[in-house]
Formats: C-alpha cells, structure tokens, sequence
C-alpha cells in the first residue's frame, strides 16, 4: 500500500482495500494494456472499452476527412519506466471515435460525470490557438454542446461545458475551467466532475489529487445533443482532424455517468496512483 492510500483509508475507513476503481456508472474504461488492437507495427487501429456491461464499446481509427489513410492512428509505447513499466498510447494530433451517437449524452444532459485519466503531454503544435483536446463529444454542428478537456498551446490544463444554449466558445454559457500548466514528459492524473442536476450546477478540476485546482459553474441543459466521443480530439472533426488535437499519451482514461463522491474519488486517485508507480 502506498503512502497515499493508507492516507486516504485513515481519513476515509469505510473504503475497502482493493485495486478495484468505483464501478457504479462506469460507462468508459480504456487502459493502455487491454483491448488495443494494432495494425502496421504499432499503429492502434481500436481501443476496446474494458467497462463491464457499458453501451459503447469501440473507439476506432477515423480517415475521413484526412489527407493519408491511417495517419489518425495512435501509436502504443510499451514498458514505460515512469508508468511501472504499463503502456501508454502516444497521440500527434490523432484521434479514435466512438461511432455510438449518444452513448454518452447523459454525462452533460443532467445525469453528472466524472472522468479520470493517466496522461502526459508533449509541445502542442500549430493548430486553433489554445484548443488542444485530449478528449470530447462535442456536436459537429448547430450551438456544438458537449463535454471536452483541452489545453492551450503552452500546455495550460482546462476543461469545459458547452450546453447548446447559445453558440459560443466561452460565455456565460459555455463554461471553462482553467488549470495549472503542465510539464512535458510527466505523467498525471487528471479529472473532471460536474454535479448531477440541471440548471446552474459545479465544476471541479483536479491535478494528481483529490482536492480540485480550479472549480466553476455550468448551465446544465437536459435539451443538449452531444454527440461522438472522441479521445485525443474534441470530436468526430472529419471537416479538419487534428486541428484541435493535442500531443501527448493517455495510458488509462476512465468515466463515470454521475458524480463520485469525495470518498471515492479519493480512493480512485490512490488506486491509479499505486497502480500505476506514480509519486
């Protein structure tokens, strides 16, 4: 047990000492070391989502709209000393989709969400100014409502909601929560959790603990219409992938269709934490 898990345990004894991760409302689990499928050497033609019963379960390879078949591809970076020895998938501004429509509409339609990821990032390159996304399920069209993480282009951490309610980037209606910079070349936990409910409700940011870094508030609209989610891009964007992609590597990226609570959201950080040699 680490440090930091008996901590927790301490603070938190009704958490039981397992490796298990919370699996009430785990819609998405994609781990680096299960369920990739390769093609050509180390290209990642699908990531497999490992959540048990969840409703999507493919995240695939997406050429339409890109210039060279198979340039969307992530590769896999094995035996990673900083991560344990696990694996992790190296993304330059490439991207795999989910083809499943609304799999993941209740996360910002009332029902709350919390994602977690094992990630680090490498210099962002030319693309949107500030909008280099390592997950979302953005709309491709109309107000384009949805959830999504990004980084602006010196690798300073956001995450935002975007409701439908009126088009814009970031207003009064499409929130961002605004994070630390990030290293290049170091591995993090990060996550998100936004309060089940609709109407004005809370927006926590956390950095490689369970006390949240930045916090906000989001307009909730059960009337939204997400749509594809997509890791390493903040779409389905076949009209120009990899314009608002980021660089880097996600060894492990997990969502939840609800809020954890604090106890367990502790006790997900010292489990990703332990299992994957983090200090």
């Amino acid at each position: 047990m680490t440090r930091f898990s008996l901590i927790a345990c301490l603070l938190f004894p009704a958490l039981v000492l397992a490796d298990d991760l919370p699996s009430r409302s785990l819609v998405l689990d994609l781990d680096a070391a299960k369920g990739v499928t390769l093609e050509d050497g180390g290209r990642v033609s699908m990531w497999t989502n490992q959540a048990p019963g969840a409703a999507a379960k493919d995240f695939v390879k997406r050429d339409e709209g890109r210039a060279k078949p198979g340039s969307g591809r992530p590769i896999i970076v094995r035996n990673i000393p900083s991560l344990g020895g696990k694996p992790a998938l190296d993304f330059r501004q490439q991207e795999l989709v989910c083809m499943d429509e609304d799999a993941f509409d209740g996360l910002t339609t009332g029902k709350g969400h919390t994602w977690i990821t094992v990630m680090s990032v490498h210099e962002q390159r030319l693309g949107l100014k500030d909008v280099n996304s390592f997950f979302g399920n953005l709309r491709n069209d109309g107000n384009y409502e949805g959830l999504w993480g990004c980084l602006n282009d010196n690798n300073t951490l956001w995450c935002g909601l975007r409701n439908g309610i009126t088009f814009g980037r970031f207003d009064e209606n499409n929130t961002q929560v605004m994070g630390p910079k990030l290293e290049t070349g170091r591995y993090y936990i990060i996550a998100g959790r936004m309060a089940a409910g609709t109407g004005q409700v809370a927006m926590e940011l956390y950095v490689d603990s369970p006390v949240a870094v930045a916090k906000g508030q989001s307009p909730v609209s059960a009337k939204a219409n997400p749509s594809r989610m997509t890791i390493g891009q903040e779409r389905d964007a076949i009209q120009h992938p990899g314009v608002e992609s980021f660089d880097g590597r996600i060894a492990r990226f997990l969502i939840w269709e609800r809020p954890l609570d604090d106890r367990e959201l502790a006790a997900a950080f010292a489990t990703l934490k332990s299992g994957y040699s983090l200090k």
